[in-house]
């Protein structure tokens, strides 16, 4: 309706002085909208501060992010397959669905390092061993809270019209997140790792300072 209103030939062309604005609901979605992406910013950068802290690196934490990227899709999927519009409880389901959908890089991450630092395994081996341990307790938990957000999902209990589209957006990110997590996040490891190996060794020869011992080498 919006947007045949829109498409008026007295709204393409507007006399001099007039402007369009928006009013009542629109007026209140782009609010809603604008506080949703600060929102969500603020939750990211919330999280990356905590994984610096829990792994005491710069870099890797950004792995760990590349989950929400994953989750996003399936959860406008599963909007679009159930015919529900991108309103303040889905919104919402997004904001909860960026802590779940990170909790499965956390756990295949943090088994990487701690295999590498503290095992002495190469990264292939501790990544092959990480994506066989973890994979378990990853889908145990996505399945877990998939079944718990299924009957708010179906419409069952109070106000379904408010809480379906919340528990549809976090079943279909955390579909998605759980598949992608243990197929993608172990190459962007491995991709991030190498990165950082390179720039170490790049900036660690230009700053390099020869010696008399370099030199009579």
């Amino acid at each position: 309706m919006e947007q045949a209103a829109l498409a008026l030939p007295s709204l393409q062309i507007l006399p001099p002085g007039v402007t369009r604005a928006s009013g009542g609901e629109a007026e209140e979605m782009d609010e809603l909208t604008s506080g949703f992406g600060l929102a969500m910013l603020t939750g990211v950068l919330c999280i990356y501060m905590v994984l610096v802290l829990l792994l005491k690196d710069f870099v890797q934490p950004a792995t760990i992010l590349a989950a929400l990227v994953f989750s996003v899709p399936g959860a406008f999927l599963a909007l679009f397959v159930t015919g529900s519009a991108l309103s303040m409880p889905s919104m919402i389901g997004l904001i909860m669905l960026m802590g779940i959908a990170t909790k499965n890089s956390i756990l295949l991450i943090d088994y990487i390092i701690i295999a590498r630092r503290d095992h002495g395994l190469e990264r292939r081996d501790a990544i092959i061993d990480a994506c066989r341990k973890r994979a378990r307790p990853i889908v145990m938990t996505t399945i877990a809270m998939g079944a718990g957000m299924l009957p708010i999902a179906l419409g069952w209990g109070a106000d379904p019209s408010f809480r379906a589209p919340m528990a549809i957006v976090v079943i279909g990110g955390l579909i998605t997140s759980t598949f992608l997590s243990l197929l993608v996040i172990p190459v962007v490891y491995s991709y991030v790792d190498d990165t950082v190996r390179w720039t170490t060794r790049r900036f660690g020869r230009l700053t390099h300072t020869p010696t008399s011992t370099d030199v009579a080498g």
